[in-house]
């Protein structure tokens, strides 16, 4: 009985383990951050291209300067350097961006402390 009751407990305690860590790893969501050149944008649509890559921005969204001041979204124009936080949409295929800041240039590893949001 003992022998059964240990197999049981050995099968049963990576099982749950395995649950939990999957319901762990569903709740959290698609982060992109990335830097680059805004290639195309387009205004009335909320639509950017930003090294190659189509992203989308709503009533949410966060502008702002490299100083971490906000910004109007007018101030953004293409050949501008910004970097960008978002989120993955796998649903509506989409990367929906949470914040945006317009920098002065490409910023390196070594600039980087120069910019808190850079994490």
């Amino acid at each position: 009985m003992k022998k059964r009751y240990f197999i049981s407990i050995f099968i049963f305690i990576p099982l749950y383990l395995m649950t939990l860590s999957t319901l762990t790893f569903a709740s959290d969501k698609d982060i992109v951050k990335v830097q680059g050149l805004i290639m195309e944008l387009d205004l009335k649509k909320n639509i950017m291209i930003v090294n190659e890559r189509s992203f989308t921005w709503d009533q949410k969204t966060l502008f702002h300067n490299d100083k971490g001041s906000p910004v109007k979204v007018e101030v953004f124009k293409p050949k501008a350097w910004v970097y960008i936080v978002g989120e993955q949409d796998v649903a509506k295929k989409r990367t929906l961006i949470k914040k945006i800041y317009l920098l002065p240039k490409q910023v390196d590893n070594k600039d980087r402390q120069r910019y808190p949001f850079m994490d």
